[in-house]
């Protein structure tokens, strides 16, 4: 299994991250020479976590008005202080992280469970937890907090997050969801779970890393109405296409198979076409599917 350590980003998944194109991307690389990512055998280029935290920083700092040319000059420490100065300076956020650099967990669950009474559940996965993911995120790979810092991080948040999925939103239909196996990435799924949540579904989380047999089974068990997997790593999903175009046929009647994520969006068409619906929009596309509600 690949660690946070080694784990590289291409090209698409950059410019998700960071908000920036591919176009763009590219010609600051051209131009300026901000990050050199390593080329792959297969010519494609391999970004580390330092190198999305940088490119994160400057992406930040240009959609305030600053000039890439300028940034291009400065020191990276600067860079990286600056743009992080701009997005934690007065906000919940900002509070968060200072708690988390400290590993005072007793300041963070109550921030936290604060964050979610003011804000709900689901604006509190959209507005603090995704930006959180990627600050603590960051702060890893440029080595300025260590693992345990960031493992205490996701363990407040993503019992936060777990404990408000299993709340009842009434008779909808169930969905049974799972990080597909080899993806430990939980922040992701649970965010995206507590939009799905709020259509009207319940929700049964059955957690990460989870082989395709142990999906089928428990959805023969509780028979939902669809199963919903999540794949961060396009390698990983790419790695298990085999296994994964067998399922359809596995499940039981009427159970309709949906996966999401950053490695399921690389395979959208593959994924398609063995009967798969990708993304979150498959939660009210499909006929079978509660209203959206507003």
């Amino acid at each position: 299994m690949v660690t946070p350590a080694e784990r590289t980003y291409e090209i698409h998944e950059v410019a998700e991250l960071t908000g920036l194109s591919s176009a763009r991307l590219r010609a600051w690389e051209r131009r300026y020479e901000i990050v050199r990512p390593r080329r792959m055998p297969n010519g494609y280029r391999a970004y580390t976590g330092d190198q999305v935290a940088l490119l994160r920083a400057y992406a930040r700092l240009t959609s305030a008005g600053e000039r890439i040319g300028d940034l291009a000059q400065e020191p990276t420490d600067a860079v990286l202080a600056r743009a992080e100065h701009r997005e934690l300076d007065g906000t919940p956020l900002a509070a968060l992280v200072d708690a988390v650099k400290a590993f005072d967990r007793e300041r963070l669950e109550a921030i936290v469970a604060q964050q979610v009474v003011l804000r709900g559940l689901r604006p509190f996965a959209q507005e603090i937890v995704q930006p959180l993911a990627f600050a603590v995120g960051d702060l890893w790979a440029l080595g300025k907090i260590p693992i345990a810092a960031e493992h205490l991080a996701s363990e407040v948040v993503l019992h936060t997050l777990k404990g408000g999925l299993r709340v009842s939103r009434g008779h909808g239909p169930l969905a049974v969801c799972a990080c597909l196996a080899g993806e430990r990435h939980e922040w992701g799924i649970l965010g995206t779970l507590t939009v799905v949540q709020e259509y009207g579904w319940r929700i049964h989380y059955l957690g990460p890393d989870l082989p395709v047999d142990e999906i089928v089974e428990a959805a023969w068990r509780l028979h939902p109405a669809a199963i919903a997997m999540s794949s961060a790593v396009s390698d990983n999903c790419a790695a298990l296409l085999p296994a994964l175009a067998a399922l359809p046929a596995r499940l039981p009647p009427g159970t309709v198979p949906i996966i999401g994520g950053g490695g399921a969006d690389a395979h959208r068409a593959a994924l398609e076409h063995i009967g798969f619906r990708v993304g979150l929009a498959a939660f009210s596309s499909a006929p079978v599917l509660p209203p959206v509600l507003n």
